[in-house]
Formats: structure tokens, sequence, C-alpha cells
């Protein structure tokens, strides 16, 4: 039987009717996305761009990169596991707690996946610990910054620091930015022409809403590099619906400005509430919270149809570790009732 590690598995049986287990943009789609989607159905009939020229076109536009740097796939998870099935690297490195499609996508293609570990004292964050296992016989580095499950971004020096030391020991660094548009971290995505061994990942399933549609691009400056790694996908990978979907999202105003704004604001209210019953709550700085409660709140919200994110299956954590995506202020504070109602009702 297929062993699912995420989030969002409405699947698998009825009654949810509140699902805090995945962790894409509360205000939900854009309307100039959802308008794209139904505007361009002719489209459908016919096959995609198979090179998605003219959302990578613009995609390059907004990032400042040329053309030539950007590589487009079904999600973000599309491109990791192309990138291991191109690259094949024998030892790798990411942290933990982590998103586990790094360490899935090593070992799918006989590779060894070292694990990093943060620790709860120091609330998940990541420290200078981690350059000494920057060791020359590593062949990667995939670092989720900010950080999924923990939400905890990377100070810019230290990332700075990982960045020359990767560099000068010949390490690929597969930085995932797929949440950094809800934080106000900037991207690395200045510095790749300086470092050719870096690639960016990022997706428009987060920020948009967009899970599922699948988009997902990777930004390089070794453009040879990213060339082998597009052949190791199907070649009609990205579909018309979602091509056209990016496009319209790139045209929003002000989306990413909105978003954070309505993130900082509930993440607060939601997480003092949370710790108010008694739940801790550790830091972040995105769009979805990481708590620790002792009591088997997973299993007394899911009887009450709220799904939330248990995380025993991560490395460093356990069945009491949680992760919650904010959803709207209604949905936020429904959560707040039914957790006070399942630990103290």
């Amino acid at each position: 039987m297929l062993c699912y590690e995420h989030g969002g598995d409405l699947y698998a049986g009825p009654g949810i009717r509140l699902d805090f287990s995945v962790n894409t943009n509360p205000l939900g789609m854009p309307a100039e996305v959802e308008r794209a989607v139904l505007e361009h159905v002719e489209d459908y009939a016919r096959y995609p761009d198979p090179f998605c020229r003219a959302l990578s076109k613009e995609i390059a536009a907004r990032r400042g990169v040329e053309e030539g740097m950007v590589l487009c796939g079904n999600g973000a998870a599309d491109l990791i596991f192309r990138l291991c099935a191109c690259l094949k690297p024998v030892r790798a490195l990411t942290l933990a707690p982590t998103f586990s499609e790094y360490g899935r996508a090593v070992t799918l293609f006989g590779g060894v996946m070292r694990e990093h570990l943060l620790f709860e004292e120091d609330g998940f964050a990541l420290t200078e610990r981690i350059l000494t296992d920057l060791t020359p016989d590593t062949d990667i580095l995939f670092l989720c910054n900010p950080n999924n499950p923990t939400g905890r971004l990377a100070s810019p020096e230290l990332l700075q620091r990982i960045m020359d030391e990767c560099n000068s020991k010949g390490i690929l660094l597969a930085l995932d930015e797929c949440f950094l548009d809800f934080t106000r971290g900037g991207s690395m995505a200045g510095q790749l022409r300086e470092y050719p061994n870096l690639l960016i990942l990022c997706a428009f399933t987060k920020l948009y809403a967009m899970a599922g549609l699948r988009l997902g691009y990777l930004l390089c400056a070794d453009t040879a590099l990213l060339l082998r790694i597009a052949a190791f996908g199907p070649t009609w990978s990205v579909s018309s619906v979602a091509q056209a979907a990016g496009r319209a999202a790139l045209t929003v105003p002000g989306w990413e400005e909105r978003t954070r704004a309505f993130v900082q604001s509930e993440r607060a209210d939601l997480a003092r509430a949370l710790a108010e019953l008694g739940i801790t709550v550790f830091p972040s700085e995105t769009n979805y919270l990481l708590l620790r409660c002792e009591a088997p709140l997973y299993e007394r919200l899911l009887a009450r149809g709220i799904l939330v994110r248990p995380c025993g299956n991560f490395t460093g954590l356990n069945g009491r570790f949680l992760r919650i995506g904010l959803k709207s202020h209604e949905e936020n504070a429904a959560l707040i009732a039914a957790v006070r109602e399942a630990l103290h009702g």
C-alpha cells in the first residue's frame, strides 16, 4: 500500500469540514487566476507548450533573471525528483525536521540522505552548527527556507555563509523558497550569477493556492545544468491550464503584500489563542504554525471534522507535534473553538 506523508489528504475518508493540514494561501486563489482558467478553455484541446516559453519569459522578467535560467515543472516536487534523477547524488544533506520529498528523491535514485537535526530548545531555528556538516564529500544540500514544518527563516548572515561554504567545497545548494513570499525574507535569486552551484526552487502552489494545478519552477545560472535536468521530465509536464494560471498569477497587483499583511495578523492572533489554551506554539515567520500538545489533539479534532497535519513522521518530531496552516479569520476562530472544546469541553 502506498504511504502518503503530507497534508491535504481529503480523499481518505468522509466528514472533513475544515482542512488545516495544508499550508496554501489563506486568501485563496486570486480572481484573476480563476478567470484565466476559464477563459483559456479553447486551449485545452491542444498540447501545451512543452517549453513553457511565454510563462518562462514572464517569470524571468519578474525575477530579474535570463529566460534560460528558468525551468518550469509540475510543481516543485517534480523538479526535486528530476534534479535527483539527473545528478544521482551519492551523499546529500538536509535539515530534520523538513519536507520529506528531498529524502525520498535522493534515496530513490540510490543516494544517502544525511540529516542535520534541529533542536526544540532552539525553537527549531537553523544555527551555524550546520556549517560543520558541509563536508567536501557532500554532493548537494537541500535547504528549505523558510523551513517546513517549522516556519523558521535562516538569518541572512547564516544563509550567506552557507552559500559561500557550499561554493568553496563544490556542493550544490538546492534552496527551496516555496514559502518565502509569505515572509519578510529576501530571495537569493539576485545572487544566482555569482553562485552557479545555487538552484532555487519556487512554486505557484502555495502563494496562489494552486495546489491542484501543479506548477513550480527552478532557477539556476548554469543553463547547461537546467537543460540536463529538464530532460528527465516528460515532454508535456506542465499543462495548458497551469501555464495560463501561472501567467495570470504574475499579473495580480499587490498579492504578496496583501497576503503577508493578512498572515502576519492572523498568525499572531492564532498563536496567542492556542498558547492560552496550554498548547506550545513554536515561532513561525510564514503561513503555518508548529505546535506541541500532550493531549491527542489530532484525533479529537478529526472527530469534529477538522483535519490538521500530524508530524510524527518528521525526523526529530513525534505524535505530540502538529502543523496547522492558516485559513480565513472565521475558520481560524472555528479552529480555536474546536481546540478549546477538544481540550477542556
